[in-house]
């Protein structure tokens, strides 16, 4: 079962990591950047000449693995699936570095028994040399099996706490987007991404993703948002990553690599809304999409 004070006092530690610029590449090509050789925008993530960084690489920078798995965090980590994630960029990213991170579990929320239960991590991302923010990130995983847990137990004989839910996003417009965006990801996209931090063997290993309910493997939550933020850079900001300032999204349903995601958008002043669905079978992947441009 689920302990809440386990999960909110969870010892991350401080985590140190340095990234060399082949790593910001590895991050783009796991996000099927590259896929057309002759796109001098998209060879701007891929190639060290002039190297651009994908805003959303802070998701993998200090990333403190795939935590949910060790058998202390009482999480049934075979039912975890990404709920929503959120980035604020301080400022833009550099290709190469070390930073520091510090995570921390900021909610852990029971929705019932029987319809799961929300843990929301945070991230604040620093430049080691500097002490200056990067990046602050907040992820709500959503656990399937561990609702419920609150309720009265042998182990807690008056139940657990609770945290208040985090607020809903706003709904997208019912009108049709101003415009959209397809992108297409290889059959070996989610191999690829897996390798730039999050080895969640639901992405990789088709016993482990036939016991979660998936036909086969399928592609990280964090990638399809990625290649939604890769949309938003080509289609609202000429590809230049420093025009980003947030973007966040709610997951909605999984993708398998080799689909093409096809992001929608509406323009506003100083953002955009957007969701994106898989073209190939019509369902939405992202909904709830904001990104705040300079």
């Amino acid at each position: 079962m689920l302990d809440y004070q386990r999960l909110k006092a969870w010892p991350f530690g401080e985590i140190e990591q340095s990234y060399a610029e082949k790593d910001t590449i590895l991050y783009a090509l796991g996000l099927a950047f590259g896929m057309d050789p002759l796109d001098r925008r998209q060879l701007a993530f891929v190639y060290e000449k002039d190297l651009q960084v994908l805003p959303t690489m802070a998701a993998v920078l200090g990333f403190p693995g795939f935590w949910a798995r060790h058998p202390e965090s009482t999480i049934d980590w075979v039912q975890l699936l990404l709920g929503e994630y959120s980035l604020h960029l301080h400022r833009p990213l550099p290709p190469q570095g070390t930073v520091i991170a510090r995570n921390q579990v900021t909610r852990v929320v029971d929705k019932g028994a029987g319809k799961g239960a929300l843990v929301v991590t945070t991230r604040h991302l620093l430049e080691k040399s500097t002490g200056e923010p990067l990046a602050t990130v907040e992820q709500l995983a959503f656990c399937r099996g561990d609702g419920g847990y609150s309720l009265p137990s042998p182990a807690h004989p008056a139940g657990q706490p609770s945290d208040a839910p985090p607020p809903a996003p706003a709904p997208l417009p019912e009108t049709a987007p101003d415009t959209a965006c397809e992108l297409a990801t290889r059959p070996e996209t989610a191999l690829i991404y897996r390798l730039s931090g999050d080895s969640n063997p639901l992405h990789a290993d088709p016993e482990v993703a036939a016991a979660a309910g998936f036909p086969r493997p399928i592609l990280h939550g964090l990638a399809t948002y990625g290649i939604a933020c890769h949309a938003i850079l080509k289609t609202c900001c000429d590809y230049r990553p420093e025009r980003l300032r947030s973007f966040s999204a709610r997951f909605s349903a999984p993708v398998f690599p080799g689909e093409t995601i096809r992001t929608e958008i509406w323009s506003r002043d100083d953002h955009v809304l957007f969701r994106a669905r898989v073209v190939e079978r019509d369902v939405v992947v992202l909904s709830s999409g904001r990104a705040e441009l300079a």
